[in-house]
């Protein structure tokens, strides 16, 4: 191969760097900007940079190699093809039909991956990109870089235990441009004076604590589900997905002492009697401190709700502390639930679900204004003044073939800053409820504390 300074020549000659003024997306005016997408159209130079690239790394240290989108996608492919290590596919987002995976390709939990990006300005999307592969169980320990803007992306990076290696930063490109007679002395000035005053920080969304949600939360159920959680050390939420009344009593008997709320659907009771079924259910709610969840999903029109809410058989109105409801109607359709807090359905953890990125930013922005609304149900992040409930929770995160997806406690509140899990059949159709209710409660009170201590330490 040619020297690394003719090489970098032959690779500007395509257009990559282009000097002037340009308007970024952050909105700063910078000297100078950086588009290596079009070294993918020249097969000697992709097959030349993918070289460069391995030649500065250990190989033997990686399983895997991944790309981040878009215009790092074809480099990683090229170092693939050259070193034979496989390549797996990360996805800007997920796809909402088919697999809906983030991460295509075969590979398998433990292994370790290379990271391959383009260019690094404050390090933003390389955060991101590692955490949702880590989410996969894959390990990430080494980024390569094609070029460094040296706006603090790299030093970022460094800072939390990744190796970053770099074959260019701007400082040397422009260097070599300028002695090859491309750029002057005052516009090399002017681009050290931008990076100078450019120094990009990334500041990490941090999590709120319970204590500092339940000082700032406007509804009283809001304030007891927080205080209850407090007092418990619980962010459990059993789901009683029984048919009897002595199936739904025996399981608030054994997992009462261990969760801030019993999530009911109270219509598939088959014996339902209020004085038999609703009076013990209230008083064992009593005895161990929860309060009752009915997940009756409303969604309807608000005069039908209202009536489905306070009439017919179950009277909800009368003994559910919180319950759930669709957003679908609209505002006003949320307006009967005065007495109670509701819970959005922002979105659902079933395979194929209709609650697209479009669907959840809408429905965010009724639940959001509502004052009936204490949180949501949701598979996303949600602003930190709503409570976020994240169903689909089990130890093990294999699904079920029928469409539910699992999420590990650890998953769910490391990645989404979730406030309370809700375990289903984890719990109810285990052979002893109580033991498997006090394993959760501890597993997710642990995956509490230790995003808390992450979110501290990266504040």
């Amino acid at each position: 191969m040619e020297s690394k300074k003719e090489f970098f020549l032959e690779c500007y000659k395509l257009g990559i760097i282009k000097f002037g003024r340009f308007t970024l997306k952050s909105g700063i005016e910078s000297p100078f900007y950086v588009d290596l997408r079009p070294l993918a159209s020249d097969p000697k130079i992709l097959k030349n940079l993918a070289n460069y690239l391995l030649d500065m790394l250990p190989l033997d240290n990686f399983d895997l190699i991944c790309g981040v989108p878009y215009a790092a996608l074809p480099m990683a492919t090229a170092m693939s093809l050259e070193s034979y290590i496989p390549l797996i596919i990360k996805r800007k987002e997920a796809k909402n039909y088919g697999t809906k995976k983030l991460i295509e390709g075969i590979y398998q939990k433990g292994q370790n991956c290379l990271l391959v990006e383009d260019v690094i300005t404050s390090g933003k999307s390389l955060i991101e990109t590692i955490a949702e592969v880590e989410q996969e169980d894959i390990k990430v320990a080494d980024i390569v870089v094609v070029l460094d803007r040296e706006q603090g992306g790299k030093q970022l990076l460094e800072s939390k235990g990744y190796r970053v290696h770099t074959l260019f930063n701007i400082s040397e490109v422009c260097s070599i441009l300028w002695e090859n007679g491309e750029l002057s002395d005052d516009e090399v000035k002017r681009i050290q004076d931008f990076l100078l005053g450019n120094h990009i920080q990334f500041e990490e969304k941090t999590r709120a604590s319970y204590e500092q949600k339940h000082h700032t939360a406007q509804h009283s159920v809001s304030k007891k589900l927080l205080e209850t959680a407090l007092a418990k050390q619980s962010n459990l939420i059993a789901s009683a997905d029984v048919t009897t009344t002595r199936e739904l009593l025996d399981l608030a008997e054994k997992v009462g002492p261990h969760v801030i709320a019993l999530k009911t659907h109270i219509d598939i009771i088959s014996d339902f009697e209020y004085e038999k079924t609703i009076t013990p259910l209230k008083a064992l709610a009593a005895k161990h401190n929860f309060l009752l969840m009915e997940d009756r999903k409303f969604a309807d029109i608000g005069n039908t709700q209202e009536l489905q809410f306070t009439s017919g058989v179950f009277k909800i109105t009368d003994w559910a502390d919180f319950v759930t409801s669709q957003v679908i109607g609209g505002f006003e359709s949320l307006d009967c639930f005065k007495n109670v807090g509701v819970v959005a359905i922002i979105g659902m953890s079933s395979k194929g679900a209709l609650t697209t990125s479009a669907y959840r930013e809408e429905a965010l922005k009724i639940a959001a204004s509502h004052p009936n609304v204490i949180g949501g149900v949701s598979q996303n992040q949600l602003p930190e003044e709503m409570l976020l409930f994240t169903p689909g929770v089990n130890l093990a995160d294999s699904g079920d073939g029928k469409g539910q997806q699992y999420n590990t406690p650890e998953h769910v509140f490391k990645t989404l800053h979730t406030d309370f899990i809700i375990v289903g059949r984890g719990i109810y159709q285990s052979e002893d409820p109580a033991e498997a209710a006090i394993l959760y409660k501890h597993s997710g009170w642990n995956a509490y504390l230790n995003s808390l201590e992450k979110s501290i330490t990266q504040s």
